[in-house]
């Protein structure tokens, strides 16, 4: 198997691409795709064995992944989530689209969705076009990692080109959408009382 390399304009995305990515989504593709940080590998969050080969490639166990939601926006993320207060969502709503990751406690639909007992869940939602219309049309969040260090994978790699030679007998289709970062998305933990910046990437901290 060799993945397709598909250039995507980032600020204009063609509609008809990024149909064509929603239909291999659909069909249990794997893909890698630009975001407003580093480029990130993903799936349909609704298709499990996309989501178990996503874990395969990334050499975790599903019960252990870390894996973030890619959502289009915050409409999509309260599915997902057990709560989110006034002042939280205010906090969202100032800092989304962004280069952020928030994390919380899962809803009861997580682990039903995974089959796997998360209690926390990553939610994502860059500002980026691609990505977003991506989740737009499919429906559904990508279930996604960052594409990082760790062992065969080099430490955020920008160049599109760079990573389709990384990836092209891994995933389906690696979409171009230009140089991205190579700062990560500010973690910030939400499932206590008192934020926690888990890691300090490219979003500002002044909550």
């Amino acid at each position: 198997m060799t993945a397709e390399l598909l250039t995507i304009h980032p600020l204009n995305p063609e509609p008809r691409k990024i149909d064509y990515v929603v239909n291999m989504l659909r069909q249990g593709g794997i893909i890698v795709y630009p975001t407003d940080t580093i480029y990130g590998i993903g799936c349909d969050l609704m298709n499990r064995k996309a989501v178990e080969r996503l874990c395969r490639i990334m050499n975790v166990k599903p019960q252990k992944m870390d894996l973030s939601f890619i959502c289009h926006d915050l409409s999509h993320i309260s599915v997902y989530v057990k709560r989110i207060d006034t002042p939280m969502f205010k906090l969202l709503k100032k800092t989304l689209p962004g280069p952020y990751t928030f994390i919380f406690e899962s809803s009861s639909k997580v682990p039903k969705i995974l089959d796997v007992n998360k209690k926390t869940v990553g939610i994502r939602i860059p500002d980026h076009h691609i990505p977003r219309m991506i989740v737009e049309q499919l429906g559904n969040p990508l279930i996604t990692s960052s594409i990082k260090d760790d062992d065969h994978i080099k430490e955020y790699t920008t160049d599109p080109e760079e990573i389709y030679e990384d990836f092209k007998h891994q995933v389906d289709l690696v979409i171009d959408g230009g140089a991205g970062g190579n700062i990560p998305s500010t973690v910030v933990d939400c499932t206590s009382d008192e934020l926690v910046v888990v890691r300090k990437g490219l979003g500002v901290v002044d909550f």
